[in-house]
Order: structure tokens, then sequence, then C-alpha cells
């Protein structure tokens, strides 16, 4: 777990089969109260709406305002360091203007944030995601050293609502031994899909799990702390976790502990 401090103040049934004409027939006429199938049950989103690499809309404005808007807000993206895509023609990831986040606040249902500070909350976001994608790498740097390649981020999406296996292990110890795991539990998580190259040049799809704590202020600027790991999907990455675990017990029984990143 790696501490960030963020050093910008924020304002913050199958049907049943016919009868036979010689068996007893139920002296209610069914068909009577049965409507004809319209087919399978579909979900209410559309999905061919949806940006599935964010699960975002596609056609999430960048410019236009929300109804009842009073502030202008910057529509000016910004440039992550972070590759997109399985191409290095892809780029880099874009991050969202102010405006567009103020847009996707409003489309999940949150009308009351303040258009002032939605400015300070773009700068968050992308210091916290450079800080996921720094971790990362770091995970990643055996792997960089052997195909001589970095890699790329493919696809995100943020599971706010499903604590990850740690984040609930975490909490349990909490609620035991509240002095030495007490704590709140991450305001979000987020897996992340890295494309991986081996040293023959292959490729590999790798999941992140990324938990998103809050710290203590420290003189009026907020803290956070940043769960970052490989999911154990993986024999690869049971090993990884395996090996970080061993080296940092090992360095702390010889005296060099010191946190855990």
């Amino acid at each position: 777990m790696v501490w960030i401090p963020f050093w910008s103040k924020i304002e913050e049934a199958k049907p049943s089969a016919s009868a036979s004409d010689v068996a007893a027939k139920c002296p209610v006429d069914h068909s009577k109260f049965t409507k004809k199938s319209q087919g399978p049950a579909k979900c209410p989103v559309d999905h061919d709406m949806l940006d599935p690499t964010t699960n975002m809309p596609y056609n999430l404005s960048a410019t236009n305002k929300v109804p009842g808007q009073k502030l202008d807000l910057p529509t000016e993206r910004t440039l992550s360091s972070i590759p997109r895509g399985d191409k290095e023609s892809a780029g880099v990831w874009e991050y969202p203007s102010p405006q567009q986040m103020l847009n996707a606040i409003v489309r999940k249902g949150h009308i009351d944030t303040p258009e002032a500070d939605v400015p300070a909350m773009v700068d968050v976001h992308n210091f916290l995601n450079e800080g996921a994608w720094s971790e990362i790498l770091k995970w990643e740097k055996k792997y960089m050293d052997e195909s001589g390649k970095a890699p790329r981020l493919l696809k995100f999406t943020g599971r706010p609502n499903e604590p990850s296996p740690r984040a609930r292990m975490l909490q349990l110890m909490g609620s035991i031994y509240p002095s030495k795991y007490g704590g709140p539990p991450p305001f979000d998580r987020h897996d992340w899909t890295v494309l991986r190259y081996n040293m023959t040049g292959e490729k590999k799809e790798v999941r992140y799990v990324i938990d998103y704590y809050s710290g203590p202020s420290e003189d009026g600027f907020p803290t956070f702390f940043l769960d970052v790991r490989p999911a154990f999907d993986s024999f690869e990455s049971v090993r990884d976790r395996a090996e970080l675990w061993s080296k940092s017990v090992w360095e702390k029984a010889l005296g060099q502990g010191g946190r855990q990143e």
C-alpha cells in the first residue's frame, strides 16, 4: 500500500406440456390469463452506447452544460502518462475535462455537487490515477526488463459498491484489533486490465485491483492511500504477490523494515 499526499487544497421455467385429451383438465381456461412471450428480457442499458474500456457513454458531452448549471467550467482535456489500448498508435489515455466530470457526476445522480469544486475533483482524480499507474509499473518492472516493452492499460472499471476480498478482510481485522487494523473502508475500488508483454513478445492481459483510502489531513490538505496489486487470476500473479510478501518479511527480519509499498 502506498501513501500519497495531495498538495492541492480541495473545497470538498419452461412452459408446461399440453394436457392429454384423456387426462383430467383444470376447469380454469389459463389461456385467458397468459400473455404471449415478447422474446427474452433485455437489459435496460443500451450497451452499444457504452465504451467497453471505460463503461461510460461514448457521447458524454465535453462542452454541453447540465440543466441549471451556472458556472462555465473548462472543457479542455489533459493527457495522462498512461499508454492506451494494445497499439502504440492508440496513444495515451485522456483525462476528463471539468465539464465532462460534472456531466458524469450528474448522470450518476449526484445533482447537488458544487460546480466550483469540480476542477479540484478532476485534479484529485488525475493525481490518483497517475499514482496507481506508478504502482502498477513497480509490479510490472521485471516483465518490462525481460521483454523490453512497457505495459499498456487496456480498460478499467469502477466497482465502488463491490469491496475487494482484501478490503473486507482488513475491515474484519479492524473490528477484532482496532488499535492495529482499525480504519475506514476504501472510498472507491477500480479494476484495471493491463496488457503485459513477456520475453518472447507474446501479450497477456493482467487484472489489477486498486483500493482507494482516505488518509488523515496534513495541514489542511488531504492524503490518500492506494492499495494496488495484481488480482489472484493466474499463477504469475499469486507468485508475484508471494514474492513481495516474503521480501517484506525478510527485510523486517534483517531490521530493514518499513512501510510496504
